[in-house]
């Protein structure tokens, strides 16, 4: 049978997350070395760990049927892979900076500004759409120092928490993307890679559903319970069971991680007590 090949990051906290992922729809690999390829021992994937602007190359070519990696990577390289899903982690965005003490009234800002980054695809539609002439200085790493030696009067790179903007002297000034890890494939992947693709997708679902919902049991009198049923409807409806003592029930539902703490205080006041939340490990709707 022939297996499904997915490419992951080789280092760093996306590759780490994508493994976790793995494991969380219930994967093994048998690789715990991280070489340059690991099969599972209880799925037909194999994993092959690979720079993550390599991906979308070898995605595109089928030399791996899937990948993950940030969407910031996809578009910059703009290779011919179809985007499937959105992971939900390894969440950044793409913005543009300067130097801490220039003002900024807007994209215009940039007209006749030299800009380095290493994503000089998605800068350049991004100047395109803003109809801003300005000059891009591609460079392969360490783009926050380009302002402090001269090379360039802004930068346009990823950020996640703006300390390293900040230990540099500059602030971000406009967010351009949002990214976050994504699932690509091969366009027009065979049918038997295909199906078992479908699996994969089938787990991945089920557990990002298990992250943003919780389960909520609770105790409550019966005269409370058409208001309380309204405050967790659940997937369908909550599970009523009776309890020993008279006139009082137990209410099993789902919540939304979201709206957890908005709605605990709700049920408080129509009176449920007992209240237990409990984490989800798998959620099949």
């Amino acid at each position: 049978m022939r297996m499904l090949k997915l490419a992951i990051q080789k280092n760093g906290r996306l590759s780490e997350q994508s493994l976790e992922l793995l494991r969380t729809c219930g994967i093994r690999l048998s690789n715990g070395d991280r070489k340059l390829r690991a099969a599972s021992t209880n799925f037909p994937l194999e994993v092959l760990f690979l720079r993550d602007d390599d991906i979308p190359q070898y995605v595109e070519q089928g030399v791996a049927d899937i990948g993950i990696l940030g969407k910031n990577e996809v578009l910059e390289k703009a290779r011919k892979v179809e985007m499937l899903d959105q992971l939900g982690f390894a969440a950044c965005r793409l913005s543009l900076a300067i130097p801490r003490e220039e003002s900024y009234a807007g994209p215009a800002y940039f007209n006749g500004k030299r800009v380095a980054t290493s994503y000089p695809r998605i800068l350049q539609r991004f100047f395109a759409e803003q109809q801003i002439e300005a000059e891009i200085e591609e460079i392969g790493g360490s783009v926050e120092i380009a302002p402090g030696i001269g090379l360039a009067d802004g930068i346009f790179d990823i950020v996640s928490t703006g300390s390293t903007l900040l230990m540099n002297g500059l602030k971000e000034v406009e967010t351009v993307l949002c990214s976050e890890a994504v699932l690509i494939a091969t366009p027009g992947i065979a049918s038997e890679p295909l199906a078992l693709l479908e699996q994969l997708r089938f787990r991945i679902r089920a557990a990002q559903n298990a992250v943003i919902h919780k389960y909520i049991l609770l105790n409550a009198p019966d005269t409370a319970l058409e208001e309380i049923c309204s405050l967790i409807p659940g997937m369908k409806s909550p599970t009523i069971l009776p309890l020993a003592r008279e006139g009082w029930s137990s209410i099993h539902s789902v919540v939304g991680e979201d709206v957890f703490w908005e709605v605990t205080g709700q049920l408080k006041r129509a009176g449920a007590e007992g209240i237990l939340v409990v984490p989800i490990e798998k959620m099949i709707l």
